[in-house]
């Protein structure tokens, strides 16, 4: 599975912390981050990440594009309530095409490590099943 991660600067740490304790589940699976996230998520836990740029420079909005070819399976994006973002819009706008596509999305720490329990007993399967069905040639 296609997984983005995504994480405001003071969650950085924790987004480090739970890559690391989840390294040989995310092992399994591709990755994909806004830059200095990717950047210290590789340096802690050496896991390959496909970066993009940080978020305020397009970074989530690089991510929304892979949500809306349905290039993406899961986001695990940390958010920090208590700051104001100056890319607030792409935020919101990045939050919201997951609803629309109906792709897996984190905001915290709890749910994150949900989701990522889920995927190693297969709740996600689902998102496999239907990419393989949508390839499949129709017979008749």
């Amino acid at each position: 599975m296609k997984i983005a991660l995504i994480a405001h600067d003071r969650k950085k740490d924790l987004m480090v912390q739970m890559t690391t304790a989840y390294k040989e589940i995310l092992t399994e699976h591709q990755l994909y981050a806004t830059g200095t996230t990717g950047l210290r998520i590789q340096e802690a836990t050496g896991l390959p990440v496909h970066r993009y740029k940080s978020g305020p420079l397009g970074g989530d909005q690089q991510i929304g594009a892979m949500i809306s070819e349905d290039d993406l399976d899961m986001v695990i994006f940390l958010r920090d309530p208590l700051a104001a973002q100056p890319h607030e819009p792409d935020v919101t706008a990045l939050i919201r095409l997951c609803d629309v596509y109906e792709i897996p999305l984190a905001t915290n720490i709890g749910t994150a490590e949900i989701l990522i329990r889920g995927l190693q007993a297969g709740f996600a399967d689902f998102r496999e099943i239907v990419h393989e069905m949508e390839h499949k040639p129709l017979s008749f």
